[in-house]
Order: C-alpha cells, then sequence, then structure tokens
C-alpha cells in the first residue's frame, strides 16, 4: 500500500526538507502546496501563520522512517506527521515509489 503523509511548514523550508526526504529514500514524491493559511492553538494562543503543505508519499511500510526522517529535519518543536493510507493506487504508481524508496544496494 502507499501512504500519504501531511505535513505543514514554512515557506522558505518547503523546498529543502521535501528534497532531503527524496534524497534520503524515505519518500517517492514530495508535493509542495505553497500559500496554506494554518490556524492553531500554541502555548495558549491562537496563532495564524502562513505556510506550506508537504504532501509525502511513501509505501506504508517506509511511515515510520519517514516521519522520523522527517522530524528530525523540520523546525518545528511538535511537527505536524499525520498518515493517509490510500484506499487505491495505481498499480504502476505504487511500483514506483516502492522502487524509489528502496535503500541503494
Amino acid at each position: 500500500m502507499l501512504s500519504v503523509i501531511l505535513s505543514s511548514c514554512p515557506p522558505n523550508q518547503a523546498a529543502g526538507l521535501a528534497r532531503a526526504l527524496v534524497e534520503q529514500r524515505l519518500a517517492a514524491c514530495v508535493s509542495v502546496l505553497p500559500g496554506v493559511q494554518s490556524t492553531y492553538r500554541w502555548q495558549g494562543e491562537v496563532q495564524c501563520e502562513l505556510e506550506a503543505l508537504l504532501l509525502i508519499k511513501t509505501p506504508s511500510e517506509r511511515v515510520a522512517a519517514c516521519m522520523a526522517g522527517l522530524k528530525a529535519l523540520h523546525p518545528f518543536a511538535v511537527p505536524e506527521l499525520v498518515e493517509l493510507p490510500a484506499g487505491q493506487v495505481w498499480p504502476a504508481y505504487l511500483q514506483w515509489a516502492i522502487e524509489q524508496t528502496q535503500p541503494i544496494k
């Protein structure tokens, strides 16, 4: 199966995070959605920030490693790491994603 991990981040760090995840073979693909307005409560205050949303595609068996890698790279103290298992995936895309996240031999 394939999973999509959602993670918001500062816009100026999105490209670097995306590239690092793909280079480290933790994700097959990361799409960056800029201009996301996030509203949340942090340390007792309601915050509104402009962020980028990362849509991280990785095989389900790589989710834990991907989340650990992203947590280590992410600038937020409590980064958003939300897995959405894909119910259906085109088989050719799934095979490609699996190949792209295998360690280099």
